[in-house]
């Protein structure tokens, strides 16, 4: 995939890491994913705040947790063309604003919200930093899915805010949907069953992509993460849910989805519903997954 010069307004385009300790992230997430997380030399101007690279291109961010009781978490970060006006649909759709919008230096313009079901996620507003230089390959970000109580409430939230449309995929079991906007892939959301304990509130999670699913979940045991879901096969992949050594959530997937992060200059890159694109779209997904999402303690 060629590498990433804008986003389309309304498709992901950023995800970082809150961490208690960025340098012992920053080391395990480099032995996993090969990434590297210098100190910036404007360490005062950016609260400490980290580009995780690959292979020269930006992939991530990594930042210190600023707010006391604030949990370890992945976040994703939306693409908008105004988080001002993004924050006043928030609020008219039932959203909560976390953080009012702010520049951040000449980077862009970022605001933090959660849905009216709970899950907490970022918007960007880009001036000299768009995202992501790259999406869906090895030791990149491959899909952001939502995991909520209420899709019906969630559903109705984000096509207020953002347009998106929903696609109900019929996996026999579990309950899933596909996030789309203007036809194409933004994301998934699952259903939260009764066995996530009651404390945990709806999240997002984030995926990545590796050359084998299998070899990333054992390099991650090593390095001191916790499996939550052990490797197993789906129609889009095989992946894993694992927790990083403080706690933080996420995913790691050998096939990432096309578009799944899909960019402004992509315009070919449309999503199917039967292609392989959504980690949570078999039907014999193992139902352990739902209870070891609760492992993303977002708030």
């Amino acid at each position: 995939m060629p590498d990433i010069k804008e986003f389309q307004p309304g498709l992901p385009s950023w995800a970082d890491l809150a961490s208690p300790d960025v340098d012992e992230s920053a080391e395990f997430s480099g032995a996993l994913f090969g990434w590297e997380a210098n100190e910036p030399d404007n360490t005062e101007e950016t609260g400490g705040y980290r580009m995780i690279v690959k292979d020269g291109k930006q992939v991530a961010g990594l930042a210190p947790i600023m707010n006391e009781g604030q949990p370890p978490s992945w976040n994703t970060y939306i693409a908008v063309s105004d988080a001002g006006e993004t924050t006043e649909k928030v609020k008219e759709a039932g959203g909560d604003v976390i953080v009012e919008p702010m520049d951040i230096l000449d980077y862009g313009r970022m605001a933090f919200f959660a849905d009216p079901t709970g899950a907490a996620f970022g918007v960007w507003q880009a001036k000299e930093h768009h995202g992501a230089d790259v999406v869906s390959e090895p030791g990149a970000v491959a899909w952001h899915q939502a995991n909520t109580r209420d899709p019906e409430k969630a559903e109705e939230f984000y096509k207020a805010v953002f347009g998106w449309e929903t696609d109900k995929i019929d996996t026999g079991g579990a309950d899933y949907w596909e996030f789309q906007l203007d036809g194409k892939s933004v994301g998934g959301m699952f259903r939260m069953g009764d066995d996530f304990p009651d404390e945990v509130p709806g999240h997002w999670i984030v995926y990545f992509a590796v050359e084998d699913a299998d070899a990333a979940t054992e390099k991650a045991k090593e390095g001191g993460a916790t499996v939550r879901v052990e490797p197993f096969d789906n129609e889009a992949g095989r992946f894993a849910i694992l927790t990083d050594p403080h706690g933080a959530a996420f995913a790691v997937i050998n096939q990432g989805g096309g578009s799944v992060a899909g960019s402004a200059d992509d315009e070919d890159d449309e999503s199917d519903p039967d292609d392989e694109s959504d980690p949570d779209t078999e039907d014999d997904r193992d139902d352990d997954k739902a209870e070891d999402d609760d492992s993303e303690e977002r708030s």
